[in-house]
């Protein structure tokens, strides 16, 4: 599953830095075993450690792709952070799931399944992002993935 991950991650950061000219940036995160697995769309003027960790207000998205090798708190964790936009890609399932509107202490309350094949439509603020999910590969099959 790595080179899907990586894969999918090196596709989505593309599209993401070319549209991403408002924002404060697009940074991939390495996990520890060298994988790269989660992507952050960053508001102007933040950033964000090598490992990825980010101060509340400062990631717009969070893109991870499953499975994550390191616990990040799933989609809990970033609606804590008050994190617009936590999206997982699911390679074995094919299959993106775009949570929105976070509650901190509660998780999101929103969420839409997208095909791969699908645009992702990811607005932020002024504008939109869309990442295009034709060109995803897809992977095994992840058990328990979809729980974020």
């Amino acid at each position: 599953m790595p080179d899907v991950q990586r894969r999918i991650v090196a596709a989505a950061r593309e599209q993401l830095l070319r549209q991403s000219g408002g924002h404060g940036g697009v940074r991939s995160v390495v996990s520890e075993d060298g994988r790269e697995t989660r992507l952050l769309v960053l508001a102007p003027g933040a950033s964000s450690d090598a490992a990825g960790r980010y101060r509340t207000g400062d990631a717009l998205v969070v893109l991870e792709v499953v499975p994550v090798p390191e616990p990040t708190g799933g989609h809990r964790a970033h609606a804590d952070a008050r994190v617009p936009l936590y999206v997982l890609v699911d390679p074995g399932e094919a299959v993106c799931t775009v949570h929105s509107r976070p509650l901190p202490g509660v998780g999101y309350r929103e969420a839409e399944r997208v095909p791969f094949g699908n645009d992702l439509f990811l607005p932020l603020g002024e504008g939109t992002l869309v990442l295009e999910t034709g060109d995803f590969p897809v992977g095994p099959p992840t058990p328990g993935a979809a729980a974020g």
